[in-house]
């Protein structure tokens, strides 16, 4: 295992507003409470495995694409060298940040679910111009086998990583697997980032979890979260949830 690099050496230190940034307070974006603190008070980003959980609608893929993209990142998924779009639906955040970075150069790296097949299909292009390779099959394989795949090999060693619910493909068994994989990322000194909805990943020992909501970014223990809650009083006993859910249907 390559030895971690010192907490200093995470390669984004803060997210901040930029100084001369005027964003547009009546777009939708800059009325997510957690986008508006973000633009108030800027947010250290910690060193190892960091998560956003939240509602839908709290903003966390909303942060976690902005943040790739004022890093260079393409916003559909890749590295700062991927050309592949589909339709253009990204926030103007990215606009008003600015990412205070470490002096240490680092591989980086955005991987969301929902348009891994638009980045399959372009690494499936670009791998056809270089001849056979492994980004030639990911369409051979399942959703969450092509998605596990390409993050074991895309994402290596230190440098700066994000995901956007990157458990959304994945099985429970192999939900653990991608979190043994943050562990070793982690371990290996890299500063990651993933928006989740997951109280498997979340449970990542040592992580950093900051809650998205109406009172904006704060950050809070996992036995804390409310999806931890909810799951294991519906794990434990769903009729608490079912009875009240289905009473009105047919």
């Amino acid at each position: 295992m390559p030895r971690r690099p010192a907490m200093q050496r995470r390669p984004v230190r803060r997210v901040e507003a930029r100084p001369d940034a005027k964003p547009d307070g009546d777009a939708w974006w800059a009325r997510i409470p957690a986008v508006a603190h973000l633009l108030r008070e800027g947010l250290d980003l910690p060193d190892g495995v960091t998560f956003l959980v939240g509602e839908n609608g709290s903003g966390k893929s909303t942060v976690v694409e902005a943040v790739a993209m004022a890093y260079g990142l393409n916003p559909e998924g890749g590295s700062v060298y991927a050309r592949h779009r589909t339709r253009p639906t990204e926030s103007a955040l990215c606009d008003a940040l600015r990412l205070v970075r470490s002096p240490y150069r680092a591989h980086a790296y955005f991987l969301r679910a929902e348009t891994s097949h638009g980045l399959y299909t372009y690494l499936e292009s670009a791998a056809g111009t270089r001849g056979a390779g492994e980004d030639a099959k990911l369409h051979e394989r399942s959703h969450g086998e092509g998605f596990l795949d390409l993050l074991r090999r895309k994402f290596d060693g230190y440098g700066f990583y994000l995901m956007d619910e990157p458990e959304a493909p994945l099985s429970f068994t192999s939900t653990l697997s991608l979190l043994s994989t943050l562990d070793s990322l982690r371990a290996a000194g890299a500063q990651v980032v993933v928006a989740t909805h997951s109280p498997v990943l979340t449970a990542l020992p040592g992580a950093h979890i900051l809650e998205l909501g109406g009172h904006g970014i704060r950050r809070v223990a996992w036995s804390e979260l409310e999806l931890v809650g909810h799951w294991r009083r519906y794990l434990t006993e769903p009729a608490s949830y079912l009875d009240r859910l289905l009473a009105g249907s047919d």
